[in-house]
């Protein structure tokens, strides 16, 4: 019997992923069509930010971490590499459609999955306290009622009630079964509820609703749609995995570097589907938390606070490592054990909703994120 031998990247075609699209704009609705598209990667776990970006240039990171830190680093400039797994991403930087921010998350330290993960959706002032999401809410300031690629929209997407959505599937006469079941539940429902999800019946049968599961194919589909007129200006997709605790690894074929291959594929995956509309976009990483400076005992690392953020597209016009770095020396982390979060992630995410849908960062700062004082970093990530 011959031996089946598949590369990683090949395996990693069979691994799930979540796609979400929103953001439609209406004729008679929206004012006018905001200048690009925004696109969000949530990686739930923590994504280590050392590990992917490591600051080989900082004495302390191999002396804490030296089973967690790759030998053959992708050198960005004389302080801060990348993770061998991020090739494409390193081709994006050299052509300077790419960038980093480092040492960055939103203002959470409490090192939860669940309010961390709400937090970094929700965008607002303490876990919990919002059922909208900030991406939401920007759609609804920039006027283009949202639609999810799935049957449970995420919080980083809900904003007005007129959103809607539908699911993909890839099975073989799957559209049968779900329509069956989704009729099932819309007798059980009274007449609102009832409406809603004939919508999502009708829309699951749709021709274009079959998409392969993996990572990257997600992109490039969403890319595609959000590259023809009158698409969707935002897309949202979602991996998990990053809770790397033990045996998290340092190279490509560690658990860690797995993950940021993946990673490293939906982005080339959204710039081969967005084609020519790769020059209006923006593409960036979101994590509810980073990971402990010093390895546990199980060659993993626990839940930490400063990681990482990710940022790719054609809206970016010279790539950078954006940070204020804090070192990494025991009195210099947070609480004696985590990466300090020097910039607020959220200022991030302001820049890429100014430049993609066009507000105003004051407007941002009070309506989405409900900080007027939130600091501006458009200049530094666009100029």
């Amino acid at each position: 019997m011959p031996k089946l031998n598949l590369t990683r990247r090949e395996f990693l075609k069979v691994s799930g992923a979540s796609l979400f699209l929103a953001g439609l704009p209406l004729p008679g609705f929206t004012t006018e069509k905001p200048p690009g598209t925004i696109s969000v990667i949530m990686l739930e776990g923590g994504m280590d930010g050392l590990t992917a970006v490591p600051p080989f240039g900082d004495p302390n990171l191999l002396r804490m971490r030296r089973n967690l830190t790759s030998n053959n680093y992708l050198k960005l400039n004389s302080f801060f590499g990348l993770h061998p797994s991020f090739q494409y991403f390193a081709g994006l930087m050299a052509k300077n459609n790419a960038s980093v921010v480092h040492a960055t998350n939103f203002p959470y330290v409490l090192r939860s999955h669940f309010e961390g993960q709400n937090l970094m959706q929700g965008g607002g002032l303490s876990p919990f306290s919002e059922t909208t999401g900030w991406l939401g809410r920007a759609l609804d300031l920039a006027k283009v009622p949202g639609r999810s690629l799935s049957l449970d929209m995420p919080l980083v997407l809900r904003g007005m009630s007129d959103n809607d959505n539908f699911y993909p599937a890839s099975i073989k006469s799957s559209s049968d079964l779900i329509t069956q079941l989704i009729d099932a539940i819309a007798m059980a429902h009274q007449k609102e509820g009832s409406e809603i999800f004939k919508k999502v019946s009708k829309k699951s049968t749709q021709k274009d609703s079959i998409v392969p599961r993996n990572p990257a194919s997600l992109a490039k589909y969403a890319g595609k749609a959000m590259s023809q007129d009158g698409g969707p200006l935002s897309s949202v997709i979602k991996v998990d995995q990053f809770d790397t605790h033990a045996n998290q690894g340092a190279g490509e074929n560690g658990n860690h570097g797995t993950q940021l291959t993946l990673i490293d594929d939906i982005i080339a995956g959204y710039k081969e589907g967005l084609g020519d509309a790769w020059d209006r976009s923006i593409i960036l990483t979101l994590t509810e938390f980073g990971r402990t400076v010093l390895e546990n005992g199980t060659g993993g690392t626990e839940h930490g606070y400063g990681s990482a953020g990710l940022l790719a597209g054609g809206a970016i016009t010279k790539s950078r490592v954006i940070s204020q770095w804090p070192g990494l020396a025991k009195n210099e982390q947070f609480e004696k054990r985590d990466l300090m979060s020097t910039i607020d992630y959220r200022s991030v995410c302001a820049a890429c909703i100014e430049k993609s849908l066009g507000l105003d960062h004051d407007l941002i700062a009070s309506k989405v994120f409900y900080t007027p004082k939130l600091p501006r970093v458009y200049d530094q990530i666009f100029s």
